[in-house]
């Protein structure tokens, strides 16, 4: 059973558009709770996306950028998510997102100083 699973895991991700996709949660709470946008969330999605296509990494079968309203991940913030791979991360400022790009996107290596672990 096992290796029907991992067959079809395969051909989902084989089928995917884009190698990688990221989400960056751009939320803008006006209640005074905390989100993303509060942290520069916007700024840094335009800076990964200028990164990306300064790499050559953009477009289809490499990575797309995209803006997402809330993560519901806003203690945790500022947060991404890297699809296929479900990887959560959370930064401060272009250099951690720098090492993203560099590390998980153009390297296939998960920047575990930055990863956000599933809650238990």
């Amino acid at each position: 059973m096992s290796g029907q699973i991992e067959t079809a895991a395969a051909d989902v991700k084989s089928a995917s558009y884009y190698k990688h996709h990221v989400f960056f949660c751009c939320n803008q709470r006006t209640n005074g709770e905390a989100c993303c946008n509060d942290h520069g969330a916007q700024k840094m999605r335009e800076y990964a996306k200028d990164k990306v296509k300064a790499l050559k990494l953009a477009g289809q079968g490499a990575v797309r950028i995209n803006q997402a309203g809330c993560l519901d991940r806003c203690s945790e913030g500022p947060v991404i998510v890297v699809y296929p791979e479900e990887i959560w991360y959370s930064y401060v400022d272009s250099s951690d997102i720098d090492e993203i790009v560099t590390e998980h996107l153009q390297n296939g290596r998960v920047v575990e100083r930055l990863r956000i672990r599933p809650a238990s």
